[in-house]
């Protein structure tokens, strides 16, 4: 303060501290946190400590966000987190913050989080003397007629203190003169103004001017004073005043009446005639600076209209003094009083202060977590100052209002980023006026990602169909899983589960790559060595703890015709076959000999076709098509050669197709010589084959005939069982040191013999039994793959191929096996062997593979046979 000493200014200010902590206790006791300090304070002057006076541990006020909140544009006050101290921050103006109202004080909102706290506290602002009272002019000139009678009064220029309180305006002192002295009175409103009263008579002819010295004093300490010097002009005589119809006017005005608007009309009146009955109208000197500002008087109507702007919230009510004064010599003003009453009309918008704002939310948070803390407030007052407070209804989101004008928005149920990735929150604030002012602020609520969502691949399985002899490291398939998380949460690597195929590891056979997907195949397959295979891949997401899901990629190997028709009978020496033996007396249709290949391949690539490319006589004979038998075409004539040689093209149905070759010497004899049976050890000479075969063949004949004797003794008629015939297969070369068999499952049952067929013989056809329907499908390729290796083997090796069978007596199946062979026996004479060929017209040397097995035989006892169904399982047993 600047008329104080430095001790005197320490001393006030801590009797202003030792006040503001008084006043603190006092607050708390009934409920209310209030420190009260001077106005004008430097920054940094100690308040309170507030953290203590709350009861605040010190080191936990950072950790819990400490902070206050005002409502007001300013931050006057701050807190040291350090200390809780609660000190000023900028300087204060109480006269600039609430002007000429007594109280004056603002309001903080503490805000304290984990958990949240909000305490309420009020800063009142006492009053400093940093004012001195001021008049509107330093000189105050007054026109009193010499006429005026004592007692006249003549109000004077108020002066202004922006103080208040005891700080303000107390009192007007008057210079020492003989005619005039002071009469102060008080305004509703508390403040004084001053009239000059006439206590004697003037004399104009004895002094025409007088001059005095207004002093206008506060009640500070030490008090401030003005000063205005007064001009007094004696003029002569105009005895007739003007009169207003009363001396006090009261008027309603609504705040925001615009400019213009007429409030009133006075009318004063005056006796006198001409210029001393013409009247101005003006404000008085005791009008308030305020009332000049918003309002304008009229001179020659006495109108007081609307100059500025009316406010109910700056003021509810203001004093408008005005005088009326004729314009004659010695004109005596006289005075009247007009109050106007400001009514109040809804003209201020609510406004919607954030005071804390915790975004973005994690998804999991529960329901009731505080997301903002949310201050309202309307400077109209009554119901035009009653704010609510809403948002909409359909968010999961509630405000709860925690006391008058504070709000917490908090959740109301779970959020699910993945629905509602963020939530424009608008707060509408409205008031009870008519009609309503209201007020809408958006809050931006983001919801942070959770790892809650597994990945999904986009299929539920995949199956890749990849042809053999593939190029390694080429990609054979992409797999693709979605996450709907975010970030970290969504980022995707790929791996393939550990597991093995034949016995190695799926790492050996395919790779995969982590981020796109991508299965590479690490090495070149082989169709004929692995048929499918299957790998789980896994999808994991980035997150903590990280989510995965799988899916099974099944990969199909297809076949490719890679692999050549290789032949496994008759055993080729430096590519030509053995010699083969034919009698010259056969008949059209006789079975030469039969070429049995096999391909490592599968489906059409292993089907094969026979075809004959070179012949000595081409008309002589002929191979099937589908069956590879060679058999005569016509009956053998006496001039034609001895010798023949056939080149037989064994091709398969790929495409490109692949072949082989064979070569064949038929040589055309009188007739075969008879075979002797030999009991010796016929693994010791390839001479004991036929031998071996001769009795084999005769035990296989009993065995027939036995079964075909119980078969006709168990007719239908007797048991109503079905007689089965047994049908057999000899697999031999003509070069095989061992003799091999193989036992077929029961044939069909007896069909119709045909007797009267005088032209036809019987021959028979069998095969290779298959498994069960469901496992040829399975086993077939594997099967002739392994046949194909053990075949090409024992060829290497230069001995014979020997195919063990094992017998499997079951129920006749209702389909045709897959692989068949016709029953053969070369080197041996037609007496040995119970077929008897077709003539040539019946002969179908092209037969298909859907009419194998199909035909009928019948046996030296005279009984038809149908072999479509006496085919056994194709293991082997030796």
């Amino acid at each position: 303060i600047p008329q104080m000493g430095k001790k005197s200014e320490l001393c006030l200010k801590w009797s202003l501290c030792h006040f503001a902590l008084l006043t603190f206790f006092l607050g708390k006791a009934r409920g209310q946190i209030r420190y009260s300090i001077p106005e004008e304070l430097e920054h940094g002057a100690f308040v309170g400590n507030i953290a203590e006076d709350l009861g605040l541990d010190l080191d936990k006020l950072s950790m819990r966000r400490f902070r206050i909140v005002s409502g007001s544009k300013k931050q006057y006050v701050e807190v040291n987190l350090e200390n809780g101290v609660l000190f000023v921050n900028e300087r204060i103006d109480r006269e600039e913050l609430c002007e000429q109202s007594l109280s004056c004080s603002f309001h903080l909102q503490v805000v304290i989080e984990n958990p949240l706290e909000l305490y309420r506290v009020e800063i009142e602002i006492l009053d400093v003397n940093d004012n001195s009272p001021s008049f509107p002019w330093t000189e105050i000139n007054l026109d009193i007629s010499e006429s005026a009678a004592p007692g006249s009064r003549f109000p004077l220029e108020s002066a202004q203190d922006l103080d208040v309180g005891s700080n303000s305006l107390r009192s007007y002192l008057l210079s020492v003169n003989e005619h005039f002295q002071l009469d102060i009175q008080t305004r509703s409103d508390g403040s004084k103004f001053a009239e000059l009263v006439l206590q004697t008579p003037l004399d104009r002819e004895q002094q025409s001017a007088h001059q005095m010295v207004l002093t206008a004093v506060d009640g500070g300490a030490p008090e401030r004073s003005g000063t205005a010097q007064i001009y007094i002009t004696v003029l002569d005589a105009n005895d007739n005043a003007p009169v207003f119809d009363q001396s006090f006017y009261r008027v309603r005005l609504a705040e925001n009446a615009p400019k213009g608007t007429v409030i009133i009309k006075l009318n004063a009146s005056d006796q006198d005639e001409g210029p001393n009955a013409d009247i101005s109208y003006s404000f008085s000197g005791h009008a308030p600076l305020k009332a000049r500002q918003l309002f304008s008087v009229d001179p020659r109507t006495g109108e007081i209209k609307v100059k500025g702007v009316i406010d109910y919230e700056k003021a509810r009510m203001h004093e408008i003094y005005v005088q009326a004064k004729d314009k004659g010599p010695s004109a005596v003003a006289v005075h009247c009083k007009v109050l106007v009453n400001v009514l109040d009309k809804n003209d201020n918008l609510p406004e919607v202060i954030l005071t804390s704002v915790s975004t973005p939310v994690q998804e999991d948070a529960p329901p009731g977590t505080v997301i903002a803390v949310i201050s309202v407030m309307d400077k109209d007052s009554g119901e035009n100052g009653n704010v609510d407070c809403e948002i909409p209804h359909h968010i999961p989101f509630q405000l709860h209002s925690s006391f008058k004008n504070y709000y917490t928005l908090v959740t109301s149920d779970f959020l699910d980023r993945e629905a509602v990735a963020d939530y424009n929150i608008t707060v509408t604030a409205r008031d009870m006026g008519s009609p309503p002012l209201f007020t809408r602020k958006t809050i931006l609520v983001q919801v942070s990602d959770m790892n809650d969502n597994a990945p999904q691949f986009k299929q539920p399985s995949y199956t890749v169909y990849l042809t053999e002899n593939n190029a390694p490291g080429a990609s054979i398939c992409s797999v693709t899983a979605t996450d709907p998380d975010s970030g970290q949460n969504a980022y995707l690597s790929y791996s393939i589960l550990e597991g093995d195929i034949q016995g190695m590891p799926i790492s050996t056979y395919v790779s995969i790559n982590s981020d796109s997907g991508n299965i590479y195949a690490l090495r070149s397959f082989d169709h004929e060595q692995l048929k499918n295979f299957q790998v789980t891949v896994q999808a994991q997401d980035a997150g903590f703890p990280p989510l995965s899901s799988n899916v099974s990629v099944s990969v199909f190997i297809l076949d490719q015709n890679d692999n050549a028709p290789l032949i496994v009978s008759p055993v080729m020496q430096n590519g030509t076959a053995s010699t083969e033996k034919v009698p010259r007396s056969v008949d059209a249709g006789y079975l030469v000999a039969k070429i049995h290949a096999i391909d490592a391949d599968a489906g059409q690539n292993s089907r094969l076709f026979y075809q004959m490319l070179q012949a000595t006589d081409s008309s002589l004979f002929s191979v099937a098509l589908y069956t590879g038998e060679i058999r005569t075409m016509r009956q053998i004539e006496e001039k034609e050669p001895t010798r023949h040689r056939l080149v037989i093209l064994v091709k398969d149905n790929g495409q490109p197709p692949l072949s082989a070759t064979v070569s064949i010497i038929l040589s055309v004899v009188d007739s075969l010589p008879a075979l002797q049976p030999d009991l010796g050890d016929l693994s010791q000479s390839p001479h004991h084959s036929t031998s071996f075969t001769l009795y084999l063949i005769m035990a296989l004949g009993a065995v027939s005939f036995t079964f075909l004797g119980c078969c006709g003794c168990c007719s239908p008629s007797h048991s109503g069982a079905h007689p089965q015939v047994y049908c057999y297969k000899m697999c031999l070369t003509p070069e095989s040191s061992k003799s091999d068999f193989m036992f077929l499952k029961p044939c069909s049952p007896v069909l119709s013999v045909q007797q009267n067929n005088a032209k036809s013989t019987d021959y028979l056809t069998s095969g290779w039994s298959t498994l069960e329907r469901n496992e040829l499908s399975n086993n077939r390729a594997t099967n002739s793959c392994t046949f194909y290796a053990d075949c090409r083997r024992s060829l290497q090796e230069g001995a014979s191929p020997n195919f063990s069978w094992t017998p499997k007596l079951t129920q006749p199946h209702s389909e045709a096996a897959d692989y068949q062979h016709n029953v053969y026996i070369p080197g041996t004479t037609s007496g040995y062997s119970t077929l008897k060929l077709a003539p040539r017209g019946d002969l179908d040397v092209y037969n298909t593979f859907s009419t194998f097995g199909k035909k009928k035989f019948i046996s030296s006892y005279g009984q038809a046979f149908d072999t479509d169904d006496g085919i056994i399982s194709n293991s082997f047993f030796k």
